[in-house]
């Protein structure tokens, strides 16, 4: 989208939720609490799908965890071979120190790896202090956040493309 400018002459950016034919996209999806993330997955697509992404044009790489989800990604984005990259998990608390070691460097790790890149990688990674909150956030009450995550990519995507026209 072009820019908009208000009478005060101020430029402002904003994404669409509109999909160019040849946008391709690639979900990254932990086996490990498969139970919630099989959901978040199917959330993902239906999103992407329901704003005109054909299904030829969706790849998903399946990662034993969610630790291993940003070497993935900077596997995808180095091949510059996908417009977004989505990440989708469920990391649950539970009664060890391992969820903050997991939590916090899968989230650095896909944050690094769209700076690095310049690509957009979005974040469907959930991190619940309980199994009912992944639930809730995979379908349910809260949601699904593997749709809102999709969501977000298309319009990340149109806003780089508008960006980018702008040479910004």
């Amino acid at each position: 989208m072009a820019a908009k400018k208000s009478s005060n002459e101020i430029t402002r950016f904003e994404g669409q939720l509109v999909v160019d034919p040849k946008t391709r996209f690639a979900l990254v999806a932990t086996r490990f609490n498969s139970f919630v993330v099989e959901s978040l997955v199917s959330g993902a697509t239906d999103a992407l799908k329901r704003h005109g992404v054909s299904p030829g044009n969706i790849t998903i790489v399946h990662v034993p965890g969610a630790w291993e989800v940003p070497l993935v990604c900077q596997r995808l984005a180095s091949s510059e071979k996908f417009d977004a990259i989505i990440a989708l998990g469920a990391v649950i608390r539970g009664g060890t120190p391992h969820f903050e070691y997991v939590a916090g460097e899968v989230s650095k790790g896909v944050a690094q790896v769209a700076a690095e890149f310049g690509t957009v990688v979005t974040f469907g990674v959930l991190t619940c202090d309980t199994i009912e909150q992944a639930v809730e956030r995979s379908g349910t009450k809260a949601g699904n956040k593997g749709f809102d995550a999709a969501v977000a990519a298309i319009e990340m995507v149109s806003l780089d493309a508008a960006l980018t026209q702008a040479k910004l």
